[in-house]
């Protein structure tokens, strides 16, 4: 198994292959048959991890398993702790409520890595540094959220994925996981997978029932009585619409003994109702 941090630069696509050219993980990392752990915006920095332990991957994508995930998001002007508040609390995105995140504002402006395209700023807006740590996954959630509350974001870049950081990886540059923390991570899934309540009971084995007829649940209890055959002819009184059944043969109900066989004793043996000669098959 192969577990793979990357810091994804700006203007990156978070896949091994674009049929417009685009750059993309390929460009900085050659081993084969690894796959993201999620996504990451073309237009945001940071890690991302790369995998190709299936089950891993999957515990890591699984909502309920909220994996959380840390952002630093440069946003123009400095939000008022009203917006903050909406933060923590979960913002309406028109497409569904996000969840409530962990925000708080940077002291300073951190010290990270020069993008390849400067951010555009406003000559008479300040800009503020948050952190926000969210275990959701929407399309492009910290952009909607801080444009939500007023403070749209200009640079993001996430620093952390779990107990991950991206720490001293520059653009493009990538280090596999040591044992220690691949061993913390599956321990870590493995606990928030029973958190999660995944346990499936066992199947109920399959019982026999004598004749296929499964006894009265009144019989099986103690001083229960047993359950009782209804009648032959309890289908004809439950639903008087339905015709009981005769044996072939058999007179109907208050006929004449013996009328079904006085009206065929006058047909010719080998005779048919329509005159016909009795053969079977066509003309030859």
């Amino acid at each position: 198994m192969r577990y793979i941090l990357v810091n994804k630069p700006f203007e990156v696509l978070t896949q091994f292959t674009d049929e417009n050219g685009r750059a993309t993980l390929k460009d900085f990392v050659s081993i084969p048959n690894i796959y993201p752990v999620g996504r990451l915006d073309y237009d945001s920095e940071g890690l991302v991890l790369l995998t190709d332990d299936k089950q891993l991957q999957h515990r890591l994508l699984e909502p309920r398993f909220k994996v959380p995930k840390t952002y630093w998001a440069q946003v123009e002007g400095i939000p008022s702790e009203e917006a903050l508040q909406n933060l923590r609390r979960g913002v309406d995105l028109k497409t569904g409520f996000t969840t409530p995140a962990e925000v708080e504002l940077l002291p300073e402006a951190p010290q990270l890595w020069e993008r390849s395209k400067p951010v555009r700023f406003r000559a008479n807006i300040p800009t503020t540094w948050v952190q926000i740590r969210i275990s959701q996954g929407m399309n492009r959630q910290v952009r909607k959220m801080t444009a939500a509350v007023g403070y749209p974001t200009l640079r993001l870049v996430r620093v952390s994925i779990a107990d991950l950081r991206v720490d001293a990886l520059q653009p493009g540059q990538w280090r596999e996981l040591t044992k220690t923390e691949v061993q913390d991570l599956t321990e870590d899934m493995a606990a928030q997978t029973a958190a999660a309540g995944t346990y499936k009971a066992p199947s109920r084995p399959s019982e026999y029932w004598p004749g296929g007829v499964r006894p009265n649940a009144a019989a099986a209890k103690p001083g229960g009585k047993p359950a009782q055959a209804r009648p032959a002819n309890s289908a004809r009184r439950d639903n008087p619409s339905k015709k009981a059944t005769r044996p072939a043969g058999s007179a109907a109900p208050g006929s004449k003994p013996g009328a079904s066989a006085a009206r065929g004793a006058g047909r010719k043996p080998g005779s048919s109702r329509n005159g016909g000669s009795g053969r079977t098959g066509g003309r030859r």
